[in-house]
């Protein structure tokens, strides 16, 4: 496997962007949620660090300090969506920022989401409870409030997997194109009354999740990355909060590809170079 390049450090946060501000993130305790509730805290947000593992968002809220608090939540439960977030607004009296970012990751249910033949409809289920009305739920709750500021920003986490087809985890890919639909009808229904609502598609992010994956697995898909490092939960955290700033005002309804360049090419790409430079 190539060895992982990594950039240096990304410019640091912008201390006063979210000065005053009230953010929700869901699962927010590892990976990519992680690391955009260390960003907002560090640029002046209150943060609510929402995640089915509440010992890790316990300590993660311990020691992120004053600023962020901790919330078990399940994001397949509707009940659970609606005390988070209604119990935020009672608390601080505002929400500014929902990054919807929970996903189910279990491997039980990846390794059981194939195919349209092979799939069970309990694991299609599942999957579009937790990727899908979890983040409808989100919005619904947290609309309300964001309308009646007449401000607010919702941030969808979807996925490459939802521009284009792969061999596997059907129910995980059509999530993310509906999140994708979701954002857009978000954006549409609600902008004119001062709420934005925006995605981000990550591709391959080394999350704890992407470290349990084969290595030759990632290898392949280093190989056509247009850049030479591989993502970071910190690099898509950095686009999250843009969108969820006022530097984002006059975006609303687009989703965001942070993929290394990987959808941008011909698919049979990096096979083409190996062909243009091994000996005839």
């Amino acid at each position: 496997m190539p060895a992982l390049v990594h950039t240096p450090p990304l410019p640091g946060p912008h201390p006063a962007r979210f000065k005053d501000q009230v953010a929700i993130v869901t699962g927010g305790a590892s990976g990519i949620g992680e690391a955009t509730c260390r960003r907002l805290v560090a640029e002046g947000a209150n943060v609510v660090i929402a995640d089915i593992n509440g010992e890790r968002a316990n300590a993660l809220a311990a020691e992120l300090g004053p600023c962020a608090s901790a919330q078990t939540f399940d994001a397949a439960d509707v009940a659970s969506i609606q005390t988070v977030v209604l119990g935020t607004v009672a608390r601080f009296g505002r929400l500014d920022v929902l990054h919807n970012n929970a996903a189910l990751s279990a491997p039980a249910v990846h390794t059981r989401d194939r195919n349209a033949v092979d799939i069970e409809f309990e694991v299609w289920d599942q999957v579009m409870a937790v990727n899908l009305r979890g983040y409808m739920a989100g919005c619904k709750y947290a609309l309300p409030t964001m309308i009646r500021q007449g401000r607010g920003a919702i941030v969808n986490t979807a996925s490459t997997g939802g521009f284009s087809g792969d061999i596997t985890r059907l129910a995980y890919s059509v999530s993310k194109a509906a999140v994708i639909g979701l954002t857009r009808q978000i954006a549409t229904h609600h902008g004119a009354q001062g709420v934005r609502c925006n995605a981000v598609a990550p591709g391959l992010v080394l999350t704890p999740g992407t470290h349990g994956a084969a290595a030759d697995v990632i290898a392949v898909m280093q190989r056509h990355l247009l850049v030479p490092e591989v993502g970071l939960p910190e690099d898509i955290a950095a686009l999250v909060c843009f969108l969820a700033s006022a530097e984002a005002r006059y975006i609303n309804g687009q989703t965001y590809i942070a993929d290394g360049g990987m959808l941008a090419h011909n698919p049979a790409m990096a096979d083409l170079v190996d062909l243009a430079v091994s000996p005839r």
